[in-house]
């Protein structure tokens, strides 16, 4: 069955012969498949009241364990974001009651934040209801495919990682 992608191809390869458009099989794929995560996870942040990107910066937190709490710079390492959106992120968390600002003890000039138990409560929601979705559109795969899958994924993001940290 040829999807998307294939018709791509196709056409690339008819129009432009001698171009070796190959990588386009899997990256084009890789793309797309993101597009449908995106809207996926959008839907089901949305249910909690929760974009994306607050989900991202609340379920750093959480990963943390207790006290549950990260310095803005290991927040903007782990969410792919800047120091100014990071900044305007934590203040709308602030504003909503989900996260606050409170002094790093090891270092008077810093600042730690913590995830409030609201942002606790609507992040651990939103993640049951993101597994459960996930969870579905892997049902066609067995256990191997997704250990296969995933492997081969890992080795696709290390080098832009690796390169980063």
């Amino acid at each position: 069955m040829d999807d998307e992608v294939d018709r791509i191809l196709v056409a690339w390869t008819h129009e432009v012969p001698d171009l070796d458009v190959s990588p386009l099989a899997v990256l084009s794929r890789v793309s797309r498949l993101s597009r449908h995560l995106d809207l996926a996870r959008r839907e089901a942040f949305a249910v909690h009241n929760l974009d994306l990107w607050e989900f991202d910066v609340l379920a750093a937190l959480r990963r943390e364990g207790p006290p549950y709490e990260l310095s803005p710079g290991q927040l903007i390492q782990q969410t792919l974001s800047t120091s100014g959106t990071m900044t305007n992120r934590i203040d709308r968390l602030a504003e909503r009651g989900l996260v606050e600002r409170a002094p790093d003890p090891r270092d008077r000039r810093g600042v730690r934040v913590r995830l409030l138990p609201p942002g606790r409560a609507v992040v651990e929601a939103a993640l049951g209801d993101l597994v459960a979705r996930e969870r579905l559109i892997l049902d066609d795969l067995d256990a191997a495919e997704r250990e296969l899958i995933a492997g081969l994924l890992r080795r696709l993001v290390l080098p832009f990682e690796t390169a980063e940290g």
